[in-house]
């Protein structure tokens, strides 16, 4: 399958049952296509894809955007949150949870994300914050921040490069 970067992806059931990682935003059981994935090429590894987790559930991720911010506040720093992204998808307001991002491989990619036969795509506006965001959040953690992203993305990226 060609994976085309920027576009929204699922993913198959057995990538989740190989890399069995808690953190991981599972599919959905009963077989809905959720959650969905936003995409974009690895800078380092060429057989690598990451995903972003796209979710609908704006109050929930909107009340830890805000905490964050209020944490920042109280730190006396200027807030600036990089782990969550609001914007729209396809019409639907939207939450890109950088936070819970992680590498796969384009074997584990199940499917395109489409309307009406149309891939669905983003605002550039929106796919240079995403990309610009994903980026930073990913060199804080390779730089020692472990924490700013859930799943273990060492683990994941060691499991998938071993098996290419």
């Amino acid at each position: 399958m060609q994976i085309n970067i920027g576009c929204f992806y699922f993913i198959k059931d057995v990538f989740f049952k190989i890399i069995d990682d808690p953190e991981l935003m599972q599919n959905k059981e009963n077989g809905n296509k959720r959650p969905c994935y936003y995409c974009f090429r690895s800078k380092k590894y060429n057989d690598i894809i990451w995903f972003i987790p796209v979710s609908t559930k704006i109050e929930k991720y909107q009340k830890i955007y805000n905490k964050k911010i209020q944490k920042q506040i109280i730190l006396g720093k200027r807030p600036s949150i990089d782990t969550i992204v609001f914007g729209d998808v396809a019409n639907t307001y939207s939450a890109f949870l950088i936070q819970n991002m992680f590498p796969v491989t384009k074997e584990y990619v199940k499917s395109q994300y489409t309307k009406n036969k149309v891939a669905i795509r983003l605002s550039n506006k929106l796919q240079t914050e995403i990309i610009y965001k994903a980026n930073k959040v990913l060199n804080l953690y390779m730089h020692g921040m472990k924490n700013i992203i859930f799943p273990d993305i060492d683990r994941i990226l060691e499991q998938l490069l071993q098996n290419k």
